[in-house]
């Protein structure tokens, strides 16, 4: 691993990093976790063509020109908590876990929400790599928990972290 970078997406080449980081992240991350079907539908075409959708509010980490992970941020997305940030997507690839890199997005994310007290974030039921790495950043459960369908039913459980 070089010189980790995290910056604003702005590039190109940088769009279609963080499309092949989700798709990437999203089989290493979820095999045996959700429908197998949905997940072989989550391709890396669909994931370039979501980053080009969805441009603003992502961080990524870059390792030389590689982007090895992306981070996704804003205001909370419904009423429910009214003032609260959230991080809407946290992805590495398996092969930068566990060297900072991911705490690396998480700290920039969480400067891009300086202005909230509180930030927010849904974590898949059972995904418990991720859901340990919030709790050593400060987030807990709150007792909300939706579905989601991924192909059949999932649980979502929500996260959040109070600014000291």
């Amino acid at each position: 691993m070089g010189n980790i970078v995290i910056k604003r997406m702005e590039s190109e080449e940088e769009i279609q990093g963080k499309g092949y980081v989700h798709y990437k992240s999203w089989q290493e991350t979820y095999a045996g976790l959700i429908d197998e079907t949905y997940l072989q539908k989550h391709t890396l075409e669909k994931c370039i063509a979501t980053a080009h959708r969805w441009p603003d509010n992502i961080l990524v980490a870059k390792d030389g020109e590689r982007v090895v992970g992306f981070a996704g941020y804003g205001a909370y997305r419904d009423s429910t908590l009214p003032d609260c940030g959230e991080v809407f997507a946290l992805y590495v690839l398996k092969e930068y876990q566990g060297q900072k890199v991911g705490y690396q997005l998480m700290q920039a994310a969480a400067r891009q929400l300086s202005a909230y007290k509180r930030v927010a974030l849904w974590v898949l039921k059972g995904n418990e790599r991720a859901i340990r790495f919030y709790q050593r950043f400060g987030f807990r459960f709150d007792g909300t928990e939706a579905e989601i369908l991924l192909g059949t039913p999932n649980i979502e459980k929500r996260m959040l972290w109070e600014k000291p």
